[in-house]
């Protein structure tokens, strides 16, 4: 990401006029198409650097020309009035909330309707969740140097929500543990916050068929496009604005699954937008098996291997309804928001100048459930060939556990990791595992820490006995 350059679209929501700007600045580069990312920004891949139309366009209304230190905020509004949605929760709700936010955030902030399925909960490291009373909030932190998630000990009212994230991302690297973040926080800025009544329960739900013209209520409609290769051609992206514009749709919503959707389209707009549909060859009919995929932005090779895999998932006639999947790069720090992902593994150094296949780890979500970011190993080192038969058995296993309230992990013939305790060397990390002993000192197998000597010392860094500390692995 860091070589691609992203325009924010604060909340994945901006106005026709918004993105015509944006269309234009992509054609001022020489650019014919623009993509979507992840986290409801706008990408240009082939960005080419032109000093005079950056600064032309420096003031683009719907946020700055991103650096990569800051990051976009993601937020829910997408599926609100669409699909099923806390009760208390508007669209209005949303935009103002936005609105509020008046800098630039660091840290990755969603902003979610736990109801809806259809945006990721926790993928942020500050994850704003509906809760069931009104206009509060759980808060989910995922900070960079802790390891792992934790929530907040309080909810945060609605019109605190940017005033709590900008204070957290000024403080958290003096906190060692929520506790202490929360007590910094309250020190700072006054809030209007609740007490926890009950923990965040967030029920496992199919993920949804989004794409087409869909009835709105009673008058309107709403419309969901997807391309295959993420590649939206600005010329059709511009007639679509104009239409909007003349018809008075306000808004246009990006989608974490790089697709869009606009929502409140007048019942008797339905046959022009139909028209310039279909003029313009847009196919708004995938398959379910098309819609459901993540790729990494402007990745040929990732894009080519969904294709092969749908490809086999059409010939064996396989549904995959409500499940998501995701193609990723082993080693890159990411937090993934599928059911399934397949993870191309990175080829050792030693063979790194040779033609060599690679190889992909097959990972599934605890229940089949993303929210849980519990991923399960089904499969490692396979070849990409075995890649469409692992997946369908894995649809299978989803469907025959489909609907269970106390699901468990499904049990596979894969080996998973064990949690136990050791100990560690605080200077070099060298291990002390009380069942394997130490050969160096003539310790035996099955001797625990506290038996043994006082004087022994690290076997590599020669740090003593008490420089280790009990840890899990």
């Amino acid at each position: 990401m860091v070589d691609l350059k992203r325009i924010f679209i604060k909340g994945g929501v901006l106005s026709p006029s918004e993105l015509k700007q944006i269309i234009s600045y992509a054609k001022a580069l020489g650019l014919d198409t623009i993509h979507f990312g992840s986290r409801q920004d706008i990408i240009f891949p082939e960005h080419k650097l032109n000093p005079e139309i950056d600064y032309q366009f420096q003031d683009l209304s719907t946020g700055m020309i991103s650096n990569p230190t800051y990051q976009n905020i993601v937020c829910s509004y997408v599926s609100a009035d669409i699909f099923q949605s806390t009760s208390w929760l508007s669209s209005a709700t949303y935009l103002y909330i936005l609105e509020s936010f008046k800098y630039q955030p660091k840290l990755k902030i969603n902003i979610s309707d736990a109801q809806q399925q259809f945006l990721p909960l926790f993928n942020g490291q500050l994850n704003f969740i509906t809760s069931p009373n009104e206009d509060y909030w759980y808060l989910n932190i995922r900070l960079p140097h802790w390891s792992k998630p934790v929530y907040f000990p309080v909810l945060i009212y609605s019109w605190d929500i940017a005033k709590v994230a900008k204070e957290i991302e000024i403080i958290y690297k003096d906190a060692d543990d929520v506790e202490e973040l929360f007590m910094l926080v309250n020190n700072q800025i006054e809030t209007n916050s609740r007490t926890i009544e009950t923990k965040l329960k967030v029920d496992f739900k199919p993920f949804p068929y989004y794409e087409g013209m869909n009835r709105m209520g009673i008058n309107e409609y709403w419309l969901g496009l997807y391309w295959r290769d993420n590649k939206y051609y600005l010329n059709f992206l511009n007639d679509f604005c104009d239409f909007c514009l003349d018809n008075k749709v306000g808004k246009i919503c990006i989608t974490p699954w790089k697709s869009f959707i606009v929502k409140g389209i007048p019942s008797e707009s339905k046959l022009a937008l139909e028209k310039l549909l279909g003029k313009s060859g847009i196919n708004i009919r995938h398959s379910l098996l098309e819609l459901n995929w993540h790729l990494p932005v402007h990745d040929e090779e990732a894009l080519a291997l969904k294709k092969f895999i749908v490809h086999n998932f059409n010939q064996n006639d396989i549904s995959t309804y409500g499940l998501t999947f995701g193609i990723a790069n082993k080693d890159q720090n990411k937090i993934y928001f599928t059911s399934i992902v397949v993870e191309k593994n990175t080829s050792p150094n030693i063979v790194k100048f040779f033609d060599v296949r690679p190889t992909y780890n097959v990972l599934y979500c605890e229940k089949f459930n993303p929210n849980t970011q519990k991923y399960l190993v089904y499969a490692q080192d396979v070849d990409k060939i075995e890649l469409p038969g692992l997946l369908m058995e894995l649809s299978k296993l989803y469907f025959e556990h489909l609907g269970e309230e106390n699901e468990v992990p499904i049990e596979t013939d894969k080996k998973e990791e064990i949690e136990k305790e050791v100990y560690q060397c605080t200077y070099c990390l060298t291990i002390y595992d009380a069942e394997f002993g130490d050969n160096n000192f003539n310790i035996k197998p099955g001797t625990s820490f506290k038996d043994i000597p006082s004087e022994y010392e690290c076997s590599v860094c020669e740090a003593s006995k008490t420089a280790f500390e009990l840890v899990k692995i």
